[in-house]
């Protein structure tokens, strides 16, 4: 049974290996799960998913193997004493169930009230709170609204107020192959943010502390550590207008994203294509820019560089002196991104087009040239590759 659970996981493209699997039976020995495919559900993915971009793909493949357990719905109880069913009910209700089913006459006046309704029924029933249907206020039926009620003929409930509903896929936000967000963008740059100890002795450990003065019979033994410190220094750069338009709102999740994550953020904005100056200021660009040398002299070569922008223009603006569409530019811009990834050892380029179209731009391919193939696409997963490529 597990060998075609653990196929189903790899059809799902989920990264697991025989070492989880052992790792589940080992646990399946000990009885951590037993009789109980919701206490299974939780121990398989905590032995088996070792990210949490990869649980909504992990209740993809438990739904898509188990859903034949929906088939037992279909065999007649009469094998299984009724006692002992009801029994197993009532231990999976919480205290306050419990009390919203007492309200109505407790458990078997329910059931009672349930068998009488359903031999009065004669047709479908849409709405209301007396008849076992859809979307009512009647404590049987499925979509509807009742606190004490019994859950028929539907795949999930309205107002989670079943006793199990396992297949929710909670977790769908977190999978790296959907639409990219401010949190997944943060868990991402995460895995770029170190900390260094620097500096004398001047932070409290409070744990070793408290755990010296209790070994030192109550006389209070202070014990300080190096103080920890946010040591990723970061240039952003973000291309602005034009074609970029349309990843306006994902860029602004990137850049929120960034200024928490990164203490050290000095960000810069250029239209289409690295030139001899940039700016912070959209509305006073023309007036206040900053010059790209002067920039590559300010700033130290431990800075990360990331370039943000589709890359997307003609070509010559790029290659030719005077490329630029906005003002005169005595070289051309390859020369001034040279000069950016000469100064700067670790540099990435994060374009939002998706990558299956990058190969119809030919001003794609030259950016991806001049950063030496440093490109990843603005993608949950492409963030993760730059972002262990900046490491390096």
């Amino acid at each position: 049974m597990l060998i075609n659970f653990f196929m189903t996981l790899r059809q799902e493209r989920l990264p697991v290996s025989f070492t989880e699997l052992f790792a589940l039976l080992d646990c399946l020995k000990q009885n951590f799960a037993f009789g109980d495919i919701d206490e299974f559900y939780h121990v398989a993915r905590l032995c088996l998913v070792k990210d949490e971009k990869h649980f909504d793909k992990f209740d993809r493949a438990f739904s898509k193997y188990f859903q034949q357990l929906d088939l037992i719905d279909d065999l007649s109880l009469y094998q299984i004493p009724e006692q002992w069913l009801k029994k197993q009910f009532e231990n999976s209700l919480s205290d306050e169930e419990k009390a919203q089913i007492e309200a109505m006459g407790g458990l078997e006046k329910l059931l009672e009230a349930f068998r009488k309704r359903i031999e009065e029924q004669e047709k479908r029933h849409q709405g209301g709170n007396k008849w076992i249907g859809t979307g009512g206020t009647s404590p049987f039926g499925a979509y509807g609204y009742n606190p004490e009620g019994i859950r028929i003929g539907q795949d999930e409930g309205r107002n989670s107020r079943a006793v199990k509903v396992w297949d929710r896929r909670n977790y769908r936000d977190l999978d790296d192959s959907v639409e990219i967000g401010t949190r997944n963008i943060k868990m991402a740059l995460r895995r770029l943010r170190k900390f260094a100890r620097t500096g004398a002795d001047e932070e409290l450990d409070m744990d070793d502390t408290i755990s010296s003065t209790a070994r030192n019979a109550g006389m209070l033994d202070i014990k300080m550590v190096p103080e920890r410190r946010n040591a990723v220094k970061v240039l952003l750069f973000f291309d602005v207008g034009g074609s970029m338009d349309p990843h306006v709102r994902l860029c602004e999740e990137l850049f929120s994203a960034a200024k928490t994550e990164f203490k050290h953020l000095k960000y810069f904005y250029f239209h289409n294509f690295l030139y001899d100056s940039v700016w912070t200021k959209s509305q006073r660009r023309h007036a206040e820019t900053t010059s790209t040398f002067e920039l590559i002299n300010t700033y130290t070569k431990d800075y990360k560089v990331i370039f943000v922008g589709d890359a997307t223009m003609a070509p010559y603006e790029i290659t030719h002196a005077g490329g630029s569409i906005e003002h005169y530019n005595e070289e051309a811009g390859a020369v001034w991104c040279q000069r950016i990834t000469a100064a700067f050892e670790h540099f990435v380029w994060l374009n939002p087009t998706p990558k299956e179209y990058w190969q119809h731009s030919y001003s794609i391919e030259i950016v991806k040239e001049l950063v030496e193939a440093r490109m990843f696409p603005l993608s949950v997963k492409g963030l993760e590759e730059a972002m262990a490529r900046l490491t390096k």
